[in-house]
This record gives structure tokens, sequence and C-alpha cells, in this order.
């Protein structure tokens, strides 16, 4: 594989775009900084596919990502393979307004072929390829330049390691027919709505306060204000007040700026300084949540209970049967909560659906029902229907009275061979 040295200037770059759009598939990794700042802060970008490979500098002086971008989001011929890439979508989608299209997470792709919930690279790269890692500058500041040879190596092999794997784990997803599991999950990781920050929907990714309209209106009002201020200052959210802070104040409103110095989580300066001016004016002018927009109640079938709470736990337990036998991460089958749904009497959850019924599912929902349950076979943990597992007690039972039987008659012999003996002996 040819690497190239880093790219700076676009001619280098629309050069190997064009090369690279001649090609199946295409391995993306980035690296960036997100500390300081709200929106992260782009330093460097990683592509290659089996033939070559490049890292090129975002930050160099006069460089146009154009033609990279336009082969990540608007090309549809090239597939896109990254590594758990849900913030490099992210950034993709910051610059673009756009997703790569089409997608392929390795990451979750190794969910259904073996065990592994949420592998890293180096263990990916460990068990394809046989290969150590260097982990040395995965802390490295990617914004200060000069970047070294060490540091642009390491991020090189990010892709380069990558292309290699793809091939050797597709044939093992087109062997195992599970390729097919994996198309819901990758639309889910290209999905623009998972990364675009409204700052009128922000209050939804907040701990509930509660179903109060006048709460939920000065908590969705507080977090847009919130989330506005942080982008304008680009700093994270976090800095201008934390969740918790938000959430007490939209339940406990201030009477005055002058009470936000009393506010657990917020400064002195806040009763004075015009930050918290503005806030003041949010919370006076809020309104409260409009019926439509009111968060769903959560769907509760029966309470759990005591009993509720062991048949959970013996799905959880199939679960972890199921997930071994067929070699598939638990996690790509389904959740805890979705368990005990099921468990509490609910039936619209997802692994009564599509593939997850068929592989998990239907077992699943006959446990629930008394259609099966688990038995021991050979010192081995396995599901079997209620009918055999009758057939086998009662099999066991026969057997259980033949020996009994047997034994009887056995006995009934020996004790017929003592009586003749002592006769034997008294004749004498």
């Amino acid at each position: 594989m040819k690497i190239h040295d880093l790219i700076t200037t676009t001619g280098a770059l629309d050069d190997l775009v064009a090369r690279l759009a001649q090609s199946e598939f295409v391995c993306i990794d980035t690296e960036f900084m997100r500390e300081n700042t709200y929106w992260p802060e782009l330093c460097l970008i990683q592509i290659g596919n089996e033939q070559e490979a490049a890292a090129i500098d975002p930050m160099a002086s006069g460089i146009d990502l154009t033609s990279l971008l336009d082969l990540m989001c608007d090309n549809e011929d090239i597939l896109k393979i990254f590594h758990a890439g849900g913030q490099d979508v992210e950034i993709i989608y910051n610059l673009t307004g756009k997703t790569p299209q089409p997608i392929f997470d390795t990451q979750i792709a190794m969910m259904a072929i073996s065990q592994s919930e949420q592998i890293g690279y180096a263990n990916l790269c460990e068990s394809w390829l046989g290969i150590t890692v260097d982990k040395g500058a995965r802390f490295t500041d990617w914004a200060r330049r000069p970047l070294t040879e060490r540091q642009i190596e390491y991020a090189i092999g990010d892709v380069t390691h990558l292309a290699q794997i793809f091939p050797m784990m597709l044939k093992k997803l087109i062997k195992t027919g599970r390729g097919a599991w994996l198309n819901a999950e990758m639309e889910k990781l290209a999905d623009p709505e998972n990364y675009r920050n409204t700052p009128e929907h922000a209050w939804r990714r907040i701990r509930s306060v509660g179903r109060n309209p006048h709460v939920l209106g000065r908590l969705k009002a507080l977090a847009a204000w919130r989330e506005s201020e942080a982008q304008h200052k680009d700093i994270p959210r976090g800095r201008i007040m934390r969740d918790e802070t938000l959430s007490d104040v939209a339940s406990h409103p201030p009477k005055s700026q002058a009470d936000l110095a009393k506010v657990r989580g917020l400064s002195n300066a806040w009763r004075e300084n015009d930050i918290g001016k503005r806030m003041m004016g949010v919370i006076e002018n809020a309104k409260p949540l409009p019926p439509g927009e009111m968060p769903d109640k959560k769907k509760r079938g029966a309470p759990l209970g005591k009993e509720g709470a062991l048949v959970a736990d013996l799905l959880k337990l199939l679960l972890k049967i199921r997930a071994r036998e067929i070699d598939v991460a638990s996690r790509l089958l389904t959740r805890s909560d979705e368990l005990e749904a099921l468990a509490a009497g609910m039936r619209d959850v997802p692994i009564l659906k599509g593939w997850r019924y068929d592989v998990f599912g239907k077992d699943a929902l006959a446990l629930v029902e008394g259609k099966t349950g688990f038995t021991v076979k050979n010192g081995k943990l396995i599901m079997s229907s209620a009918d055999a597992m009758r057939a086998d007690m009662r099999a066991d039972m026969r057997a259980d009275m033949l020996n009994v039987e047997s034994s009887d008659a056995e006995g009934a012999k020996a004790n017929s061979g003592a009586d003749n003996d002592e006769v034997g002996e008294a004749a004498e």
C-alpha cells in the first residue's frame, strides 16, 4: 500500500480524491479536539483504500476540502467505512449539513459476527490482523503544528488497517447471512437528525423534570438559550450551565437576578452580570409547553413485581444463552428495558419484529407465555418446549419405575435363594 506525504494543498487533495473515486470503498477517520469548544475542531482527516492512503491537513492555509466532502456525502457508489464513526460523521455533518452515504461501521458490524459489544480499534486489529497498535499518540494535541512523523503514522494506521480488515469482515458477514441485520443500524448512524443541534430541541436531551407544562416550558426556553449561548461563544454547553442546574432553575425559578447567587452551580457573578440578566429574561418570557409538545408518558405494562422481575431475569438469561449460541453481541439483539417491558406484558417491542423476532423474540415470547423453559442436558443449560420437557419428564419417570421394578425383582430373587439355603441347612 502506498502511503502519501501529508496533504496540505488543494491540488494534491483533488488528485487523491479522483483516484479514490474509482474505489468500491474508502476508509475514513478523523482527529479532532473538542474539550474547550462547542463545535469539534477538525485537525486531521485520514482516508484510504486497499492501494493507497493519506492524511489530510484541514488546517493547512488555503486548502479546499470540497472534493473530499463531495466524495463522502454525494458519491453513493462508494461505501464509506468507519470504526466507531459517530463523532466522525458528526464532524462531516457540521461541515456540510449532510452525512456520508452509504456508510458501514466495523464496530457495529462486529456485534453481528461476535459477542463483542463495543470493540476498540486496537482490539479489532489484534483480533483480525494479529498486530499491536501503538496507542502512544492517542492523547496528542492534534491542533498543534507541525505534526510529527509519529503522529501522522499513528493516524494513517487507523485507515490502512481498516482497509485490510473490512474485506475479511465482509466475507464473514456474507457467509453468516447477517448483513441484512445491520441495515437499520447503519441507517440510524447516518441519520442527519442524530447530529442536528437545534436549540429548540435541546431540552429533550435533559432528564425529564415531570410533566408540568410550566416547568417544561421553562426547561425548553432555558435549554434553547443555553444552546445558543454555547454555539455563539463556541464553548461546551456545560461551561454555561450544567444540566442539573438548568433543571433546578426550571423547577424552582428565581424571583430576581439577585437570587441567582443562591442557585447551586452558579457563581455570585450571575447576580449582576449580563448573562444572568439574559437568563432572567428567558425565564420571565417562557411560555407553558403546548399539549402537542408534551413528552409521551412512559408506556408501561403491568407492574413487574417480584414475579415479573424473576421473569425478566429469566429473559436476560435466555438472551445470554442465545447470544452465546449464535455468537452475536446481546446488545444487537435487545436491551434490558425491552426485556422488562416484555415481562410486564407489553408486546409492542422491537424484539417481536423483523429479524430480531426470528432470532430471539419468538423464544422470549414463548418463555413468557409458558410454552418453553430451561432444562439441563449433559451438563448444559438449553431451551426446550414445554411439551418436550413433559415428554422428557415422563420418560425419566418410566425409567425410574423400571429401575425400581428391576431392583425389586433382584431383591426378591436374592431373598428366595437365601430361604432355600436355610431350608437345606435345616434338612441336614
